[in-house]
């Protein structure tokens, strides 16, 4: 071991440096703010993404994408949900007051995955093609 590999232990509660306060703090004459400029100064900062007055790069790209108004208002039912239900007629009202489907939820499609064994009459639902034929499948029906 040697003097200068010595350091405090881990989980050790070290003291804060404190900035200009001389030069045996470590952090003395410019106070770990390098030598002039606008980040040296008292004051001196500006907003975020600013360049100097150069155009920013969030102005300079273009706009991409957008966020759709519809989203969320059609929820994901799966086969296995159905199968764990009581009911054998089921619409949306049916669908929120068990818990699969959110309450917010405008309408609600019925997507492939997991497996339905016993049969059931769909009412007001979507449902995707393989989905469709899984439901026929078990003998149920589906009315749209």
């Amino acid at each position: 071991m040697k003097l200068n590999e010595l350091h405090p232990g881990p989980g050790a509660r070290t003291a804060r440096k404190r900035a200009a306060r001389g030069i045996g703090s470590g952090l003395g004459k410019t106070a770990g703010r390098g030598h002039k400029g606008q980040k040296a100064r008292a004051g001196g900062y500006h907003k975020v993404g600013f360049e100097g007055g150069q155009m920013p790069i969030q102005r300079r790209l273009p706009k991409r994408g957008f966020n759709s108004p519809l989203k969320g208002q059609t929820a994901e039912v799966r086969l296995s949900d159905l199968q764990k239900m009581k009911e054998t007629d089921i619409d949306l009202a049916v669908l929120k007051a068990a818990g699969v489907v959110p309450i917010q939820a405008l309408t609600a499609k019925l997507i492939k995955s997991g497996e339905l064994k016993r049969k059931v009459a769909l009412k007001g639902v979507l449902a995707s093609k393989g989905a469709r034929e899984a439901v026929t499948a078990a003998g149920g029906t589906l009315a749209e």
